[in-house]
């Protein structure tokens, strides 16, 4: 076997090929990915914008899959992402690397089951009709139109993708016509499978280098005993920062009386009048208890509720009964039992895990987390009982780490100065970690030009076998940034200002802010922690200055963030998806402004329980879970700022705690290393230097 070129000429063949020139971070995160893969040593890699991570991880990626014949499995948190690797850096890539592979690198991307338009749903109507009662006539009517789009598009599309319908449907529209993992016949017992659109996306993952999926789908292979994804032996994580969130949201569980009322009325004919009428009425009981109980965590269950949810469980299981098990069949009754049998199962085990959620009398040694919402649906309201996992990262070490060389990247990683409280999250203490800049010198000589090792000889002898009592092994790298952080851009600290309370947004603070606009003349994104503060701040500053504001919600945010760009002028205010998902270079993006450190509501049960978990265990509570969850949100909402070489700006935080408080230094320490000031004059001075370049 001839061996591959080495992961360096090979990065260099495929920036060359891009019209790129060399980077020094991107080399050393791809010498550090590709021994990472060689070893079986899971790695976390910090990767700036501008360092070119996408192409520092697909390359020895790619390489590994075309030396070893296996899969390798790319997993993102968004569908920008998805899209960007799909149709831009894979055909690209896979392009450049065909003449020094022998071959050109085969790729696919690989979706929830729920993505795809079910062919059997659509063609044998068994589309369920929304509770008329739920919704409007205008809904109806929305909802019949847009399922009737859906019916006329499965004749035309070659993919069967929601993501490729444009324009989209309502997510009520959709359940119309797909189904989930868990409702689906099976491809033996559906007369569709020959052309099922999520079996072609299944078979083409099983035959190509490189699958790209999601944070989504990753978590349910890795929790569910079926095979979702193609066999692999190495998974790369990209915006790793998601990566708990995305896992705990899969693994997040609800009840409600409306949703029993669901199931019961999906259940259809197939079970007696008499059981039909037992799930309601167990579903009045329940919006009763729920109705009653304030929005907060449950650490015990309270009185009425191990009777109603006993009750529940044992009526859910007989109507299981009566329908029996799955039969083998290709019509419509099949499809109709089986997505009954799904939310019945489905259902009941939600309850089951209710009931044993507090039998550990050690409330840090739970595996769940219990409360009740108070949803907004419309004008109305409505309490819902929720179930989420206290910790992940049990699950992915058991399963994601131990069945692969998992490498995990992200702009944005270290928190407090190190990976260790993220890599904690996902399962890897600090215990398992090795401390490195990147890869050892052996590696240095496996990726250079003169030593080309094939990486499936070095896999057959490098790699140790996991232990079943040792931590993980992993490292951490953090590959820099093209940009120079110090001349390029100032962090101001509005030291004076007083401390953000929970009211109204203090005059003193939106004077503040009317003469940072004003001296930066627009050019403003303002990232703010609720969409009530966004709005007020929009308002007062709309009548306060002349520069255009846009706010949030006043149209999608993909319109409000090119009109922020078209116009250098204009400010863009906003919430959560502006800190991570704006990405406008230039000067129409000059003052970045966070209005207060963004920790989690002290309301929030999830937070507060794991909060609680880390005291019980003698760790630092506040430290570990609320203070890192601001730290990251920090350095992402910072990171808006530079996004090319030539960007320059300044990242004022209107939160005085970032000074003054004894936490400042650590949230500070994950911030980029921009120039540090308190002094607003100086920056003002600074921002009507930049205002005054002229565009274009």
């Amino acid at each position: 076997m001839t061996p591959s070129p080495s992961v360096v000429s090979l990065l260099d063949a495929a920036v060359t090929s891009l019209g790129g020139a060399r980077r020094d971070g991107q080399v050393r995160m791809a010498s550090a990915v590709a021994h990472a893969i060689d070893t079986g040593e899971h790695l976390a890699v910090q990767a700036g914008t501008g360092t070119g991570k996408s192409l520092a991880y697909l390359v020895p990626a790619i390489r590994h899959a075309v030396d070893s014949g296996r899969t390798v499995v790319v997993s993102t948190a968004t569908i920008a992402l998805q899209r960007q690797l799909i149709e831009r850096d894979l055909p690209r890539v896979a392009a450049a690397l065909a003449g020094p592979l022998g071959r050109e690198p085969e790729f696919a991307i690989l979706k929830g089951r729920g993505n795809y338009l079910c062919l059997n749903k659509i063609h044998s109507g068994t589309a369920e009709e929304p509770a008329t009662e739920l919704f409007d006539a205008f809904e109806l009517s929305r909802t019949g139109r847009e399922v009737t789009r859906l019916r006329e598009w499965s004749s035309d599309t070659e993919t069967g993708d929601r993501d490729d319908l444009s324009p989209g449907v309502s997510d009520r529209s959709w359940r119309q016509v797909s189904v989930s993992a868990r409702e689906c016949l099976g491809a033996a017992n559906c007369s569709y499978a020959d052309d099922c659109f999520a079996e072609r996306a299944r078979r083409a993952a099983g035959q190509v280098d490189v699958v790209v999926t999601n944070h989504a789908l990753l978590a349910i292979d890795a929790m569910s005993p079926a095979t979702i994804l193609p066999e692999h032996d190495v998974v790369v994580v990209d915006e790793a920062h998601e990566l708990v969130d995305r896992i705990t949201s899969v693994s997040t569980a609800e009840l409600s009386g409306a949703s029993i009322t669901l199931v019961a009325r999906r259940c259809g004919k197939l079970i007696d009048d008499e059981t039909t009428d037992s799930l309601l009425g167990a579903a009045e009981v329940l919006d009763g208890l729920l109705s009653e109980m304030p929005a907060r965590e449950w650490t015990r269950l309270p009185s009425g509720a191990p009777e109603s949810l006993a009750s529940l469980r044992d009526r859910l299981w007989l109507a299981r009964n009566e329908i029996g098990p799955a039969r083998s069949g290709t019509d419509d009754s099949a499809a109709a039992r089986s997505a009954a049998l799904t939310a019945l199962e489905d259902t009941h085990d939600t309850v089951v895990r209710l009931l044993g959620a507090f039998d550990h009398p050690d409330e840090s040694k739970r595996r769940d987390v219990v409360w009740v919402a108070h949803d907004k649906v419309g004008n109305d309201t409505r309490a819902v009982l929720r179930i989420a996992p206290l910790s992940v990262g049990g699950l992915l070490r058991a399963s994601l780490f131990a069945d692969a060389t998992v490498i995990l990247t992200s702009a944005t990683l270290t928190i407090g100065g190190n990976f260790d409280a993220l890599a904690a999250t996902w399962g890897l203490p600090a215990a398992g970690r090795r401390d490195t800049d990147g890869a050892d010198p052996a590696t240095r000589d496996r990726t250079s030009d003169s030593a080309p090792e094939p990486a499936i000889d070095k896999l057959a002898s490098g790699r140790t076998p996991p232990s079943d009592t040792a931590p993980p092994r992993w490292s951490g790298l953090d590959a820099g940034s093209p940009f120079d952080y110090p001349r390029s851009a100032i962090l101001y600290v509005a030291r004076h200002l007083p401390r953000p309370g929970r009211d109204a947004i203090a005059e003193q603070t939106l004077d503040e802010l009317a003469g940072l606009v004003e001296a930066a003349d627009g050019r403003t994104l303002g990232l703010f922690s609720s969409m009530r503060a966004a709005r007020e701040a929009a308002d007062a500053i709309g009548a306060r200055c002349a520069q255009p504001v846009l706010c949030q919600g006043d149209d999608t945010t993909a319109s409000l963030v090119r009109r922020f760009a078209e116009d250098p002028r204009t400010c863009l205010f906003g919430t959560l998806s502006l800190w991570q998902g704006v990405d406008v270079p230039g000067p129409s993006c000059s003052l970045v402004v966070i209005d207060r450190i963004p920790f989690p509501r002290p309301d929030d049960p999830l937070l507060t329980a794991r909060q609680r978990a880390v005291e019980a265990r003698g760790g630092n509570g506040f430290l570990t879970v609320a203070a890192n969850h601001a730290a990251l949100l920090l350095a992402q909402g910072a990171g808006r700022l530079l996004r090319s070489t030539d960007d320059r700006g300044v990242v004022a935080v209107l939160d005085s705690r970032l000074a003054t408080a004894g936490y400042g230094g650590y949230l500070l320490a994950s911030l980029p290393p921009f120039w540090r000031t308190t002094d607003g004059d100086l920056v003002r001075s600074a921002l009507g230097r930049l205002a005054a370049i002229p565009y274009g």
